[in-house]
């Protein structure tokens, strides 16, 4: 098991776990009002919701996501709908726009900004996931007073294009603490697996791993896998597998996202190493989770993707249409799910928030 010290780095606090918990009452209220198709009343003392009475009439934020058929991502999206309700009910709106799939990944997200300067909005959120490719589309939007809000990935950048704040997970530092528990576990060479090699979040996640094994006395390194490959399970799949047969020595594993999580546990399967090697993942999904219920999966670091389209929307919005900023980065995680806290962690899935 993780040592205390890592769990306390780990594990949300009382107020992150309240502050979830209000996420998960918000995302229950806007279902409700959305599906009773009843609009909301005014108030007795003439104060109005649903109405377009609360100050943000016509004010539009523009939000940009992952592929529709990427898990984590509809995560996000279940947040940002969520927070969206409440911008609706201001008199404002959410617009989204999503990565179409991850084949021409730089190129496809600096398009996509590009096309949010074309919707013409008043807050954009973005994840800033190609710095070289996209900072320069991102800050012609900033420069025009538009404020921006980069989520999810790009936390560094924050300042390059004239950005108001960060809300996510430092994903250096829960690649650190990844690395640090799996070597409390006993590994002692680790792979981070990378199928989206050279983007800012998951370099930062395989660098945290290399360091924290380290730092805990064992070794990983990167193994780095084409692009086109994410999203296809067999061809993840297979390189996992040899790269396990073609170094025995290798005896857990790290993927930087759920659908690898799910290639990398049959790329074990297949190799005939589920006796020694152990799994982790970036993020949660219902099968990592279930593995981890099955004690098949140490543990899933979870950046809790549902508060960064949350926290996310709420904040642009209060920005663009009341001026409210917050003085620094929000940050949503990292929190460490392993067999003490899955019962908690399932009953999220449940509801759609993990």
């Amino acid at each position: 098991m993780p040592s205390s010290s890592l769990s306390r780095i780990l594990r949300p606090s009382r107020r992150t776990t309240a502050l979830a918990a209000a996420a998960v009452g918000v995302l229950a209220l806007t279902l409700t009002g959305c599906t009773s198709g009843s609009p909301t009343n005014a108030t007795s003392d003439g104060a109005s919701s649903g109405n377009g009475g609360s100050g943000g009439d016509g004010v539009t934020i523009a939000i940009m996501g992952g592929a529709p058929d990427d898990p984590f991502w509809s995560t996000v999206k279940r947040g940002a709908e969520a927070a969206a309700g409440a911008v609706e009910a201001a008199g404002g709106q959410v617009e989204f726009v999503s990565m179409p799939n991850y084949d021409n990944f730089d190129s496809d997200a600096a398009k996509l900004v590009a096309s949010m300067a074309a919707m013409n909005p008043d807050a954009v959120i973005v994840p800033n996931w190609s710095p070289n490719a996209q900072n320069e589309n991102i800050k012609a939007i900033s420069s025009t007073g538009v404020p921006v809000i980069i989520y999810n990935a790009g936390q560094t950048s924050v300042e390059d294009v004239e950005a108001s704040l960060y809300i996510g997970s430092d994903d250096y530092k829960a690649g650190v603490a990844g690395g640090q528990a799996l070597a409390e576990q006993g590994a002692k060479k680790i792979l981070c697996v990378n199928t989206l090699p050279g983007t800012t979040n998951t370099e930062a996640r395989c660098k945290g791993v290399i360091d924290g094994a380290s730092q805990g006395g064992s070794s990983a390194e990167s193994l780095n896998l084409p692009s086109s490959q994410f999203g296809d399970p067999s061809a993840v799949t297979q390189a996992i597998k040899g790269g396990l047969i073609q170094d025995p020595s290798v005896d857990a594993l790290i993927t930087i996202g759920t659908t690898d999580a799910d290639s990398a546990a049959a790329g074990i399967s297949q190799a005939g190493t589920a006796d020694r090697v152990k799994l982790s993942s970036f993020d949660v999904s219902a099968a990592s989770l279930d593995r981890i219920k099955a004690g098949t999966q140490v543990f899933a670091i979870d950046q809790q993707p549902f508060a960064q389209g949350y926290y996310a929307v709420s904040t642009a919005f209060q920005l663009a249409a009341y001026g409210i900023a917050l003085p620094e980065n929000l940050l949503t995680g990292p929190a460490l799910i392993d067999s003490d806290n899955i019962d908690l962690a399932l009953k999220g899935t449940e509801l759609g928030v993990r």
